[in-house]
């Protein structure tokens, strides 16, 4: 996501004397020292004097590096150790290293850089910048690149390449982003999770050692940390300082967190390699993952402010207003009847429903999911006249058309794998454990790419498709190509294969879905336009679940459905107001028989489609806020327009409270010195409540200032659990 292009500003430092770099934006600074050489000449590492805080612009740095150098304790090194931009045990570093691998003869295990080029380029005060470093050890024929770039809106931005220029193969164990952080980063916090249960959070103290994760999914994974933070002694939504790290990489993984004895902390990322997965010939290089990182002084609503600006810049990010969805999964499974379809498109249009997407089932000799995939030629047996007929019938209604695919992936029981048993990712001779009875395709096979390429090109060219649900239903297990680990080059076809099938239909959408949350980071949002946070949408699950995943993605790239009202995963029962609640907050879409709908039902249904139209352009554009409330049982969150003219916020009781009265709600967020209008909205007759009178400024609303809002609170009524409000802000 850096803009890479030079520019006239682009200067070379010099590596005669001792020279500085200052990045800044409004939230953050990178200070960066460029030594001067050492005595015998060699121009030393460039190291992190500070990440963190905003510093002054006509910074001292000579005097902030003298303020920070550490003195030298007993048993220990005789100069100071101070973090380098690619830390290593040649320089006394004794935290997790930057770079580790060897040649196959052992030789060039423990390589000293030493800088070649240091170019950078300062955009202004508080604009940020970009910083590109070139070092190389000549003993070990290794040559390393780093770049760091500091966004606008905070987000600093690292990319690493390393190249061998050697007469022998290099083995790349890892080469990692390691970021210092200071002591009063003392809470580690990041995501677990599995299927249906994702964006689980976690919380302890850093102490001592180092705090791992591991991912060997060969996804992204329904436990993925997401995003790696580390902040002061209790930090929360709305306060304190944090320091955040997102791996960039839809594959195997590894961030960590970790202090030694001597006082020194770090965060870390990294592709999580397989033994000889990287193995760089001569003239070779190997291209890191990208790694994001943020900071913020105003907990982790500021570390979700400057991830979603991020995204949010991005020149391809969807600029027009996001379709309301039905998805006919939940509606219908594998009943593919036209007659069947054209009625519940007919339900969905009169509900206010902009795109209907056809599920799995439709093609080869899928009736159930034992079967078919990897037969992406639409079903005669089912759809004898194909696609067309329920296309025309979608789109005569005003709605696009999207379609279900899960490519990667391939029954044993289809006519692919009968023909093509060697196309698996697996190691020689055997055949990985089947998953959902499915195996995983060899994308990096040419021949497995090609075809793949050729039936998604197809099914868009011969028919109007829009849309694109992309699943990925499995691990992987057991994953080879050629013999070699294959996870990477998996994972980087699967990225060439979304890449050149946007540049060929650019006009149509791609949702990553893997069976549910299981691959959801940045580099898989880089090919898509919408995420599926989870396959359960029970609202109670989808509260947490929703909370968390936007931590990194914005609103409007995060599916939220709509379901029946019992659960078809969890068995719970919600009402539609309830269901509403929970799914206003992102890219809204319906997974509902609608042809099973009562008047009341379609009707409520209706206004609840109206009212997310109506609020959409704030809802996908805005400030996501998550109040610290101390209440417990309830959680309150909300988008605020970036100008603070308008708020949506929703009040959710998630169980019962331990007092009668619930505290004051502080809507944050908001423009101190602006007057807002607060009224109910009352989605399918509102939440069910407890008290015998209601609070008495719901009726007809109530016009306070922000201060007071943000300050003094709302009283909020005693809600039933498993219940929510949503509060409209307005200028009055």
């Amino acid at each position: 996501m850096s803009d890479r292009s030079d520019s006239p500003a682009v200067m070379s430092i010099p590596a005669r004397a001792a020279s500085s770099v200052h990045l800044r934006t409004q939230t953050c600074s990178l200070v960066i020292e460029v030594p001067a050489p050492d005595p015998t000449g060699a121009s030393l590492s460039p190291r992190i004097v500070h990440w963190g805080p905003a510093l002054d612009e006509d910074l001292d740095v000579a005097a902030l590096v003298l303020a920070t150098s550490p003195p030298v304790p007993t048993s220990a090194p005789d100069n100071p150790i101070r973090q380098n931009l690619v830390p290593m045990p040649a320089d006394g570093w004794r935290l997790r290293p930057g770079l580790r691998g060897a040649r196959a003869d052992g030789t060039a295990w423990s390589p000293l850089f030493t800088v070649r080029t240091v170019e950078s380029r300062v955009d202004g005060p508080a604009g940020g910048g970009w910083l590109l470093v070139t070092a190389a050890d000549d003993a070990a024929a290794l040559r390393l690149q780093t770049r760091l770039t500091l966004h606008a809106g905070g987000i600093l931005e690292v990319e690493q390449s390393l190249r061998n220029d050697g007469d022998q193969d290099y083995l790349l164990a890892e080469l990692a982003t390691t970021l210092p952080i200071p002591a009063r980063a003392c809470e580690v916090l990041d995501l677990t999770g599995r299927w249906c249960r994702e964006s689980a959070p976690q919380r302890q103290q850093l102490n001592m050692g180092a705090w791992s994760r591991e991912g060997r999914h060969g996804r992204t994974g329904h436990d993925t940390p997401l995003v790696l933070t580390t902040g002061t002694q209790g930090f929360g939504f709305g306060a304190g300082e944090v320091w955040g790290l997102h791996l960039a990489w839809s594959g195997d993984s590894c961030v960590w967190a970790e202090r030694n004895p001597v006082g020194v902390g770090q965060v870390g990322a990294s592709e999580l390699l397989a033994p000889a997965e990287v193995r760089l010939s001569t003239g070779e290089s190997y291209l890191a993952p990208l790694v994001y990182a943020a900071y913020s002084d105003r907990g982790l609503d500021g570390i979700s402010a400057a991830f979603h600006g991020l995204v949010r810049a991005r020149s391809h990010h969807p600029r027009t207003p996001r379709p309301v969805i039905l998805n006919t999964w939940e509606a219908v499974y594998f009943d593919h009847r036209l007659d069947r379809l054209s009625e519940l498109a007919e339900a969905g249009a009169r509900i206010g429903v902009e795109r209907f997407v056809l599920d799995d089932g439709w093609f080869g000799g899928r009736r159930d999911d034992t079967a078919g995939l990897g037969d992406w030629f639409v079903s005669k047996d089912v759809w004898p006249a194909g696609l067309k007929p329920l296309i025309d019938k979608v789109t005569s209604l005003g709605m696009d058309f999207g379609l279900w695919v899960e490519p990667e992936m391939v029954n044993p029981d289809s006519d692919l794998y009968r023909a093509h048993p060697d196309w698996i990712l697996s190691a020689p001779g055997r055949v990985p454990p089947t998953w959902r009875h499915q195996l995983v395709l060899d994308l990096a096979n040419p021949l497995v790419f090609d075809l793949l390429l050729e039936r998604l090109d197809t099914l868009l060219s011969d028919h109007d498709i829009s849309y694109l649900k992309w699943d990925h239903n499995r691990d992987l297990v057991d994953p080879g190509h050629q013999g070699r680990p294959g996870v990477r080059v998996q994972t980087l076809a699967v990225y060439r294969l979304l890449d050149e099938l946007r540049s060929r239909h650019p006009g149509v959408e791609i949702e990553s879905c893997a069976s549910g949350g299981g691959r959801v980071d940045l580099a898989i949002l880089e090919r898509t336009d919408r995420i599926w946070a989870s396959d359960t949408i029970d609202a109670l699950e989808r509260q947490q679940i929703q909370r968390w995943t936007q931590l990194l993605v914005p609103p409007e790239l995060m599916g939220t459905h709509i379901g029946s009202p019992l659960s078809h995963t969890t068995g719970r029962r919600h009402s539609l107001s309830f269901r509403a609640a929970t799914a206003l907050f992102g890219h809204l879409g319906i997974e509902w028989d609608l042809t099973a709908l009562t008047g009341q039902e379609a009707a409520d249904l209706s206004a609840i489609v109206a009212f997310h139209k109506q609020v959409r352009s704030l809802l996908h554009s805005g400030r996501v806020v998550r109040i610290d409330h101390p209440d417990v049982a309830a959680q309150v969150h909300g988008v605020v327009a970036q100008d603070g003219s308008e708020a949506v916020f929703a009040y959710v009781q998630l169980t019962s409270s331990p007092t009668e009265l619930p505290p004051p709600v502080l809507l944050k967020g908001l423009d101190s010195g602006r007057r807002y209008r607060v009224v109910p909205v009352p989605l399918a007759g509102g939440p069910g409540t407890q008290e015998i009178s209601s609070s008495p400024w719901l009726a007809d609303g109530i016009v306070l200032s922000g201060q007071v809002l943000m300050q003094v609170g709302l009283q909020m009524p005693v809600l039933q659990p498993e219940q929510a409000l949503i509060l409209h802000l307005t200028q009055p």
